[in-house]
Parts: C-alpha cells; structure tokens; sequence
C-alpha cells in the first residue's frame, strides 16, 4: 500500500507551481554548469544548503551541477538532514512509501531502509518529517538533476558522528548510489562576521575534522560529521565549491544566514 508523505513547504521555501519550479531550478542549474570546471568528476557525496530557493537555491545548484554529471548511473540517494521541529535521538526514517512535490512523486527506497533499520539509532519516527523542509527542499533538484532515483530519508536527531556513519556505510553502495547531506551554516551574524565563521567551518569539513566544527556554526552539523568521519576512513577528499550567505543572494547584511556547497570523492 502507498503511503505519501505530502509536500509541506511548497510555494514557501520553492515554487508551487510545476512549471515556475522546473523553470527555477532547471535555470539554477544552467547558471551553475556554466561555472563548472572541465575536470569535475561525478562526486560520491555533496552537502548542500536547504533555505528557500531565493536565498540557497544557487549555491545547492552547484553541487547539483556537478552531481548531474552522474545522471545515467545514480539511481539511489541517500538524503540526511536536521529534524528542525522535533528533538529525539537518533536517526528517524519514515513509513512513507513516496515523497509529493510539485513534480510528481519520489520513491523511497524501503528495501534500503530495511536493511539498517536493525541498528539501534534508527529509528521510525513520522513527526520527524510532517513540516521538515530539510529534506523536502532538495526533492525538486534531485528530480531535475538527476533521473529521479529512489531516496533513502533520515531526519537526523541527537546521534554521534559514528552512528552517522555506521548509517553511511551499510547504505555506501557503489556508483549507483550517493549521499547528499542538507545543512545551512551560520545564522543571524552579520555579514563580515559571518563571512569569517563559514571560512573557518569550510576549513575544518574539507579537512575532515567535524570534532572541531561548533555546533552553532552549521545547523546539519550531525549528519555533515557523520560524512566526514566515513569519508575519513575511506581516504575521501572533500571540496569547497561554493561559499556565500544571505547577504550575497536575496537579503540583508546585518541578519545573515551562510550557505555552502561541497563535494566529496
């Protein structure tokens, strides 16, 4: 039986119309492909922003962009993002058999969420994912990006960097399969000052060291160390390829909240 987890920030965070929403983030995309460097490879995993389109939208096109490249053989996606409205522990995953958005469903891979649902930190929790727009805000460039693969949904709670990463590995898979982390960085500095935050949080994730990155400095700080620790052990590097804040794409300086845009291969 099909259980849908309706869209609940659609014509909020992103356009609710099909048609502005496929020309936003088809238009997003180009603008980031047009940048993009001849020697891009198809990264294993990106970590991307989730604010509204009008504030983060460019900077998750660039991971995107380059995640495209990959649109003939990525057929899964690992998708972990912050529980911003519910506190538990753990990592929550879903009873939803499919994701609504504006344009059209996105399986979840259930077959996959058996297969860790075993561990102790995971754990089924449905009001983890009722008004999240963590996840939900990166459905619409997975389905443009790539070729509408399956996803396989937590909504991250209070959980080591190791328990993330035990998560990662048993779901790590090969070419068909990569993880894309959702987090925001900084929030409500002003914007010289936030500027600096970010370049120091940049510094420790393409360093792979999450034990150094504070908590108040990326609001996905969980599932982004839960990456780093996995992409540690496997001898992965991680990129900065984008690094900007609200002041730079839709709003003012004196509240600003940092976005930035990383791969990992």
């Amino acid at each position: 039986m099909e259980r849908v987890r309706q869209a609940a920030v659609a014509g909020r965070f992103y356009p609710g119309s099909p048609l502005e929403l496929e020309a936003a983030v088809s238009r997003m995309l180009g603008d980031a492909t047009a940048t993009r460097t001849a020697d891009s490879a198809v990264p294993k995993a990106i970590i991307a922003p989730h604010a509204g389109y009008v504030y983060s939208g460019p900077i998750a096109a660039s991971a995107y962009a380059r995640l495209s490249l990959g649109r003939d053989r990525i057929e899964r996606v690992v998708l972990l993002g912050p529980s911003h409205r519910q506190r538990f522990s753990g990592l929550a995953v879903p009873s939803a058999t499919h994701f609504e958005t504006p344009l059209g469903r996105v399986r979840v891979d259930r077959d996959a969420i058996a297969s860790v649902a075993n561990l102790p930190q995971v754990v089924s929790f449905d009001a983890a994912f009722d008004r999240e727009h963590s996840l939900e805000v990166h459905l619409p460039f997975l389905k443009i990006a790539l070729r509408d693969p399956a996803i396989v949904p937590f909504a991250v709670g209070d959980a080591g960097d190791d328990e993330v990463a035990e998560v990662l590995d048993l779901l790590w898979g090969g070419d068909e399969t990569c993880i894309v982390v959702s987090s925001d960085l900084s929030h409500y500095h002003e914007f010289d000052e936030a500027k600096a935050l970010d370049a120091e949080t940049s510094q420790w994730i393409e360093r792979l060291q999450p034990e150094r990155i504070a908590w108040d400095r990326a609001c996905g700080r969980v599932p982004i160390g839960g990456l780093l620790t996995a992409a540690r052990r496997r001898g992965m590097s991680v990129k900065s390829i984008d690094l900007r804040n609200s002041g730079e794409t839709a709003g003012p300086r004196d509240e600003v909240v940092g976005y930035g845009a990383y791969v990992a291969g």
